[in-house]
Formats: structure tokens, C-alpha cells, sequence
């Protein structure tokens, strides 16, 4: 029942709003740090509405030029990388969007087609072209908005024949390839020369990335001109590289229509920008100052973008790691040095005001309204692009990663009682504005120190380090200490990966792995180190390569393959290490590293990345690998557990589609085979130890899920685009019992720290439409007691609802609804509702928080404040009723001088109408309950003996 429930509801489950179904619901906690942009796009006749898209984190729109930005394609777009954004001039409720990032890194997203929008973004429609893989550029036909060009790239990890020009004449209803020159070159970039749309220039680009290596560039590609709207093409070669030629971006300006801008990877002596002033016939190659030449070409794989001012066909802008601009048609440049962020992917320039632009860059998207002058933040986008994730031990705890482009970080799982950076005028930072950052750099991982959250575990490309949270210095401990950018992997010691595996023992804090093509191992912190394996990689010669070519090399560290990507000690068995390889082998140890197995799976296809590896904390010799081949043009999802140490394995995907590959497995930490897959394209559950698997998006957009931790019942997630995401209280998931759902049912509440409680249960409208639900301490004395109607607790996919209850007092007050009183102290209460006649009813325990037991704050110090704030509640009511009575006494009486008298009587209890007219009674009793009830302590003995007095004062009144 619950299988068939979760594959129907899957499908419409993004598109639902999240108010209709909060049971199990994730929250986002941020960072709001943007990560990678590489489309953007704006509105001619607007200064405020502006588009960005991100690598990983979806099309966003804001309306106020960058102060808040929405994302507009969750519930829509079946992948998260965005290419290219265009908004029909003429009619800019309609856009149409390119998934897939042209930015070809090796942790790329691949796209999934085209998506068209009539309003504005409010809704999306697939526009065909599914299997294109990333594109470059979509243009409108400037007079026939039907006619719509895109220049696909293609699958960046395989060949496809779905590359290079392609038009659709019918709004993008279908598509038609106009130019094609191989399964290996695709289309990057689209112009229409101004004035004259039948003429049209197109970039032709092979890319295919590796996990080894970058390809960019070969003597097919080049620059393309059509002459009659696209349907015929030739290359233009006249002044133009004439051998190798790689990635291009163009520009042009109606302000010199015959113009043609072209900045082109090539070899050193050609690389550079070009110009035309005979619509790309002829070209002109610009030199430049030398260190701006070497700036604006850096890394071309990666950026090559450019952008000319639409009324100054001289002016130009540029991004690579540095923002620039030049006014006298490329001869000398500026930087733009108030730019809030480096590497640059994209501008858009308004054709009415060319001081009004937008910039995407590795941090997120920017606004200038002035030229460069000022910019719109980056840090309200919850777009970070996160490797790892990795938790503390302290309350609340906090979530650890690398941040691409950015830092290593960690985020709160919920905002800080010390809220250092609030404001008691609503101006602090939001809670998901909350970061820091915690040494390494942007790759991480960083792993705090079991017991001490002071301390971090962390890597920075291959440098591991120990930072001090308190001191903020970070001390070095470089296993081999040799400098890895530019190195061919035989020509260094040790090969280490951008994203280092790191493994704190859970038997000893100090004791630390880390991984090159070996395990190495350190017991003080990294001072010295052992390697304590062989090579436990396939090492095969021919992918030790210098990174690159036919062009440029591109060596940072992210292409070395033979190299360990997971490391993890067993939670049940000292000793016993699991490890797999970045080209797909598994090895264990069962004697702390003397002895290693190769255990890799007969049946897996060789070469594969085996991306994250959870030992079981419930059975020893019980392992989850995961292993990504889509880098190598295989998406299927491979999923392998084994139950004896590795000596034999079992494929279990059923149920995730064949094109989902899984980055990560982890079991729940409570109840065995309760299983968590995250794909590249979202979140899947399975009850039988992964046997069967069910989609779990939720409220989760569509994201690739990097890591999965189920720490204190919480489910954690870090993405590649998104940040983190919490769904809290899994409790439920673990005491669903198949083909149950349509029984009334009382789960048990977890036990809880001082939170809401949540309680889940089923229930149908047919029996009542409402459920009475009544909470007793363990004196079976009741201190609370709700109804709740069944629409508005709909059923999750489980047929599971939920209410909450945030543990107060709730004293009944005549004629008015319950008055929401203090909190109960810790200790042991339950929960029961009735159906018919029979009674639900289970248990749960108000637990001592931990960081009141550090203070020596007790439980019978909490005991002892319940019963003062209960009784200073009951007399609040007492007093707040005799207000009232007197008010309404005063309404009716009709006689001046008995209404006066009661005036008098009235202004005993409550204070005048001017902000610093003395308190009187009421206002005193509520000063003292604020007081008493603000922090959870013993009440000081002023405290009871203001109470008395005000009793005092009342009774004498």
C-alpha cells in the first residue's frame, strides 16, 4: 500500500505547497552564501526584474534588482543546472531556459532540455530537446518570435549526436538540427547580427570532460555564419586560428551592426580576442597588454565570456577571475574592483540603459544599477554547492562542509540560544544567514573533533590542516608537504584528490585517516603520519596524464584518478576499514591496515567513482558502497551491500530510475535496514535494507543530495547547489509497519530536549472528523488538551498526519481560548486520543537539556519554576478577569459617580495610556511571570516573594 502511495504521489509532490502537507517536511538552514552562477539574464524595460541560474541551485528571479531573489523552477524542472536564460523582449512573460551549465567542471550537472515559461516563471512547460545535455545560448528571433534558436553543447561526459544548432519554429514545440559536425562538437554560442536576423553567428566547441582530464577544443569547431536564417552554415576562417580552436564567446551591438566581437581559446600565439566589422568575414585579432591578454584568457574551458555595451560597440566587458572592462575596443582595460566576488560566467547588459547589468560568478549573481559602481549582496542565495557533510557533537549542533568557490563552512541546525548576531529591532541576520567559516578552503572536508566542536579536521585540495575555532589559526600538517597544482600524477609522491577523504576513528578523537592512492593515519593531530596500505587504487598507466589538451592544460588537483574518495572505520569493530578508489576498487582491512582485501564487486563495471562508503552500525561486516559512473557516461545508479566483510555482494537499486546516479547510502542510526539514498536528481527511502527503493523528495528540491547524517532523529542533507536541508523527527519513519497506513495508529513520540513534541498518528475522517488529544505528566495529571480536525492534518505519502505540542501549560479561561501558560518541567508525560472506543495512548520524556546539566541547572529546579510560573499564571488570569469585570462594569453603569468609583478601582490594576504612567497591578504580575518563565531556571527568592506581595495586594483590593 505505502510503495504505491509513494510512487504515484511522487510525481506531484513538488508542485504541492508545503503548507497543505507538513508532516516530514525538510527545512533549508542555509548557508544563504550563492554559489556558482553561470546564466543570467534581464528585462529590457525593467531595472528591477532579473534572472539568474544556477550550477546546481535552479533559475531564481527577483523583482527588486537584487535584494531578494526566488526560486522559480522548483516543482518544474526535472534538473537543477541551468545554461541559458532569454526572455522574449517583445513579450517578456515569455522565457525560455537551457538546463545545463556550459561551466564543464568535473562535479557538472547534466541537463535535461528546455523549459518554456508564458507568465512570467510562474509556470513552466517542457520545450523539448531532453537528451541535449548542457546549452550554451538560446536566441529569439528579433521579428518572429516563434523562431527560436539554441546552440546544445551536448552530453559533456559521453558522445551524443544531440549537439550543435538547433530551431524551432513553432515556439519550441519542436526542434530541428540545422548544424552538425560530430558526436564529439556542439554549439556554445548563438548571435543574430543587429538589424539583419537572417544572418547568425555560431560557436562550434568539442568538450567532453573525464575524471582524469579535461578535452577542449580540436581543428572541427570554430565560428559559423548563416546567411539565410539559420538553414545553411560555413565556417569562417579568415583571420582566424587555423588549427586547434576551442571554446568561444561572441558579442555584438546594435550600435555597430556589422561588428562582431569573439574572445577564442586557441594555442597561446592565437588565443585571444578577435574582432570583425564585415559581419564576421574577415577578423582581426586585438592585442592586448600583456597581463590583461593572460587574465582574460585564463582557464578558458571554464570562462571565456564576453559582453559589449549595446550603444558603445567600443566598450567591452570581460570575466575570468577578475571583472573587466575596456572603452577603447579592447586597446587598454579596468577592473571593476567594488565586483563583490571572483570568477566571472556570464553578463547581461540592458540594451536601454547600459548602466544596468547582472553578473554571475562562482558566488551567485550581482545587480549594478550604476555602472559597477555598487552591486546587489550574494548572500541571499541559498544556492551553496556542498561535498561532504559532517556534524558536532554540541547543542544545537552544527553542519560542516566545503562550500565550492567559496570556504569550508559550518551552519547551526537551529539558531544559537547565545544569538550573538540578532538584533532586538528585527534587523539580525535570518536564520539561514548564519555561517562560518572553519579553516581548509572550499573543497573541504572539514571534521570537527568528537567532543570538542573547537576543533577541526581540515582539508584544502589535498592540504590537510588543524584549525582552533578559538584562536582562528590553523596549524599545517601536509602529509608529504609537496605542492600538487601542475604536477603529472607520477611526478608527485602522493596523489591526493581536491576532496580529500578524512576519517576521525570513533574509538579515539586524535586518531585521524586520510587518503592519497593510501590510507595514511595520524595519532596526534598530524604531526606525523604513517601510511598504513599499498596503493589500494586500479592505478592504471594510462589515466596518469597531465590534465588537458589539445590546447590548454588544466591541472588543479580535481583530475588525479587513481586515488582514494572514501575512507571509513566500522562504528562495531576497531580495526576494521572500509576504502574505495576514485577509479572503482574496494578494499577492507580487518587488522587496523597489516593486512588488505581487495573486495571489489565481480559485476561492477571497472573505473567507476566510489563516492561515499557507510559501514553499518547494526551488523558487523556490514557495508554501503556507492559508486558514480556517470562521469564516464553511465548514469545508472549502482548501489552494493555486503553482509560477510565483502566476500560477496548484492546490486540493490530497485525502484530508483536508471538514469539517477547515487552519491550516498546511509543507514539510520536506530533501525536497521532503515536506508537514505541520495541521487543526482533527488532523495530515495527504502524499509527492507534497500531491497526496494521509494522516492522521499517532500518539500526537497531537486538537487543532487552530496551527503546524508542521521544525527539525534534528524535526517541532514547536504547538496550540490542548495545548502543544507533538516528534516527533524524521522522517529515515525522507523514504526511504520506496510499495508498498515489506513489503521488508526498513535506513534510514539520521541523524546525530546525541550522542543515541540511531535505526534504522528493515522486516523480517518470516516470514523471522526476530529481527534481529541489529551497530554498528562506522570502524575497522570493533565496539563494540556487539544482538538484537532483531520483537515488540517492531512496525510503525508505515508498516510501518516501529525500535530504538535510545544510542551506548555494551557489553562482554560471562561469564554476565551486557553491561556498559553509555562512550560513543563522535564520529565515523563503521554499522549492518547480516542476513536470510537478504543484509546491510543503511548509515552515520551521531557529530557534535562545538556547545557543546563554543564550550568548545574537541575530538574527539580525546573520543577520548582513550573510550579511558581503556574501559579503566576493562574493569578495573571485571576488578575487580567477582574479587569474585565470592572471594564464591563463601567460600560454598563449609567451613573456618573459609580462609575467613577470603579474608574478608581480600575486604574489600581492597570496603568494609563502614556508610555511611562507608573505599572499598577496587572502590568506588575506580568512583568514577574515574563520574568519567571523567559529562562529555563530556579527562581531566585525575589522572585516568590514578589509573588506574595502582588497576591497580597490583590486579596487586599
Amino acid at each position: 500500500m505505502i510503495r504505491k502511495w509513494l510512487t504515484f504521489v511522487s510525481t506531484i509532490l513538488t508542485v504541492v505547497s508545503v503548507a497543505q502537507h507538513e508532516t516530514l517536511q525538510f527545512k533549508n538552514i542555509g548557508p544563504s552564501r550563492g554559489g556558482r552562477v553561470t546564466a543570467v539574464c534581464g528585462v529590457n524595460d525593467s531595472i528591477s526584474t532579473f534572472y539568474m541560474g544556477a550550477t546546481g541551485g535552479g533559475l531564481w528571479k527577483t523583482k527588486d534588482s537584487g535584494n531578494h531573489w526566488k526560486n522559480i523552477s522548483d516543482g518544474y524542472f526535472s534538473t537543477p543546472s541551468i545554461g541559458a536564460i532569454t526572455v522574449d523582449q517583445s513579450n517578456p512573460n515569455i522565457i525560455y531556459v537551457g538546463t545545463g551549465s556550459d561551466a564543464i567542471r568535473s562535479n557538472v550537472i547534466v541537463g535535461r532540455g528546455i523549459y518554456k515559461s508564458e507568465d512570467a516563471g510562474k509556470t513552466w512547460s517542457f520545450s523539448g530537446l531532453k537528451e541535449a545535455g548542457q546549452i550554451g545560448a538560446i536566441e529569439i528571433h528579433p521579428e518572429n518570435t516563434n523562431i527560436i534558436f539554441a546552440a546544445v553543447i551536448g552530453q559533456p561526459f559521453r558522445k551524443s549526436n544531440e549537439r550543435g544548432v538547433y530551431k524551432s519554429t513553432n515556439g519550441g514545440k519542436t526542434w530541428e538540427q540545422k548544424l552538425f559536425l560530430s558526436d564529439s562538437v556542439g554549439a556554445i554560442d548563438l548571435k543574430f547580427a543587429p538589424g539583419n536576423s537572417n544572418i547568425i553567428y555560431a560557436a562550434m566547441w568539442r568538450v567532453e570532460r573525464k575524471p582524469w582530464t579535461i578535452i577542449s577544443g580540436d581543428t572541427t569547431g570554430g565560428v559559423f555564419k548563416s546567411t539565410d536564417a539559420g538553414e545553411n552554415w560555413e565556417k569562417m576562417t579568415k583571420g582566424l586560428p587555423q588549427n586547434l580552436i576551442g571554446k568561444i564567446d561572441f558579442a555584438v551591438s546594435p550600435d555597430k551592426p556589422e561588428r562582431v566581437w569573439a574572445l577564442i581559446q586557441a594555442p597561446i600565439k592565437d588565443e585571444g580576442l578577435y574582432k570583425s566589422d564585415n559581419y564576421g568575414e574577415t577578423w582581426e585579432h586585438i592585442k592586448m597588454p600583456k597581463k590583461i591578454h593572460k587574465s582574460i584568457t585564463y582557464r578558458p574551458f571554464y570562462f571565456t565570456n564576453l559582453d559589449v555595451n549595446p550603444k558603445n560597440a567600443n566598450q567591452l566587458w570581460s570575466g575570468t577571475k577578475v571583472f573587466w572592462t575596456t572603452k577603447d575596443a579592447g586597446k587598454s582595460w579596468d577592473s571593476i574592483p567594488s565586483y563583490p566576488h571572483a570568477d566571472h560566467h556570464d553578463i547581461w547588459v540592458n540594451p536601454n540603459n547600459p548602466n544596468v547589468f547582472i553578473v554571475g560568478n562562482d558566488g551567485g549573481a550581482s545587480v549594478s544599477l550604476d555602472a559597477g559602481k555598487n552591486w546587489s549582496t550574494l548572500f541571499n542565495q541559498p544556492t551553496a554547492e556542498l561535498y561532504t557533510l559532517e556534524l558536532d557533537d554540541r547543542y544545537p549542533y552544527y553542519l560542516y562542509s566545503g562550500q565550492q568557490d567559496n570556504s569550508t563552512i559550518r551552519v547551526p541546525s537551529k539558531r544559537p540560544r547565545e544569538d550573538v548576531l540578532s538584533s532586538n529591532d528585527a534587523h539580525g541576520l535570518g536564520p539561514i544567514q548564519y555561517w562560518e567559516s572553519v579553516g581548509g578552503c572550499e573543497t573541504g572536508p572539514v571534521v570537527p573533533k568528537p567532543g570538542d566542536p573547537n576543533v577541526v579536521y581540515a582539508n584544502c585540495k589535498g592540504q590537510f590542516g588543524v584549525y582552533n575555532a578559538i584562536t582562528g589559526f590553523q596549524q599545517n600538517y601536509y602529509v608529504g608537504a609537496e605542492s600538487l597544482y601542475g604536477n603529472h600524477p607520477d611526478d608527485i609522491t602522493y596523489r591526493f584528490q581536491r576532496v580529500v577523504p578524512i576519517e576521525v576513528s570513533p574509538y579515539d578523537p586524535n586518531t585521524v585517516y586520510y587518503g592519497s592512492q593510501y590510507v595514511h593515519k595520524t595519532i596526534d593531530r598530524g604531526i606525523h603520519w604513517e601510511r598504513i596500505s599499498p596503493d589500494l587504487t586500479a592505478n592504471n598507466p594510462k589515466f596518469n596524464i597531465r590534465s588537458g589538451g589539445p590546447i590548454d592544460e588544466d591541472i588543479s588537483g580535481e583530475e588525479y584518478y587513481n586515488v582514494l574518495y572514501a575512507i571509513e572505520e566500522s562504528p562495531l569493530e576497531e580495526g576494521v576499514i572500509w576504502t574505495g578508489s576514485n577509479d572503482g576498487l574496494f578494499y577492507i582491512t580487518n587488522n587496523g591496515g597489516k593486512n588488505w582485501s581487495n573486495i571489489t564487486p565481480k559485476n561492477l563495471p571497472p573505473g567507476g567513482r566510489v563516492s561515499k562508503v557507510h559501514a553499518s552500525s547494526h551488523q558487523k561486516g556490514k557495508a554501503y558502497y556507492t559508486v558514480n559512473r556517470d562521469y564516464l557516461g553511465d548514469e545508472k545508479p549502482y548501489l552494493y551491500i555486503t553482509n560477510d566483510y565483502g566476500k560477496s555482494w548484492r546490486l540493490n537499486v530497485k525502484g530508483i530510475p536508471t538514469d539517477y546516479p547515487i552519491r550516498v547510502v546511509r543507514e539510520d542510526s536506530e533501525k536497521e535496514g532503515l536506508l537514505f539514498a541520495g541521487t543526482e536528481f533527488g532523495l530515495f527511502v527504502s524499509f527492507d535494507d534497500g531491497k526496494n527503493w521509494d522516492p522521499f523528495q517532500q518539500n526537497l528540491p531537486i538537487v543532487p543530495i552530496t551527503d546524508i547524517k542521521i544525527f539525534r532523529d534528524n535526517l541532514n542533507i547536504a547538496t550540490l547547489g542548495r545548502s543544507f536541508w533538516i528534516m527533524e523527527d524521522i522517529s515515525v519513519l522507523r514504526q511504520l509497519e506496510l499495508n498498515t497506513a489506513s489503521e488508526s495508529k498513535l506513534f510514539t513520540p520521541e523524546n525530546t530536549l525541550g522542543e515541540n513534541v511531535n505526534i504522528y498518528f493515522s486516523a480517518e475522517a470516516k470514523e471522526q472528523d476530529s481527534i481529541h488529544f489529551t497530554f498528562k505528566n506522570e502524575k497522570d495529571v493533565i496539563v494540556h488538551d487539544k482538538w484537532v480536525k483531520l483537515k488540517d492534518a492531512p496525510k503525508n505519502v505515508f498516510g501518516v498526519r501529525s500535530t504538535k505540542w510545544d510542551l506548555k501549560h494551557y489553562l482554560k479561561v471562561s469564554g476565551e481560548k486557553d491561556f498559553s501558560g509555562p512550560k513543563v518541567a522535564p520529565g515523563k508525560y503521554s499522549v492518547s486520543f480516542t476513536v470510537g472506543e478504543h484509546i491510543y495512548e503511548e509515552e515520551f520524556e521531557f529530557l534535562l537539556h545538556p547545557n543546563l546539566k554543564k550550568i548545574g541547572t537541575s530538574t527539580s529546579d525546573l520543577l520548582e519554576q513550573e510550579k511558581l510560573a503556574l501559579k503566576t499564571a493562574q493569578f495573571l488570569i485571576k488578575v487580567e478577569d477582574k479587569v474585565k469585570k470592572l471594564k464591563e462594569a463601567i460600560q454598563k453603569t449609567k451613573k456618573e459617580e459609580q462609575r467613577q468609583i470603579l474608574k478608581l478601582q480600575l486604574a489600581k490594576f492597570i496603568k494609563g495610556d502614556q508610555r511611562y504612567d507608573q505599572p499598577k497591578l496587572l502590568d506588575h504580575t506580568k512583568y514577574l511571570y515574563k520574568m519567571i518563565t523567559k529562562s529555563p531556571q530556579r527562581p531566585g527568592e525575589d522572585a516568590f516573594i514578589r509573588y506574595n506581595k502582588l497576591l497580597q495586594f490583590f486579596t487586599n483590593k
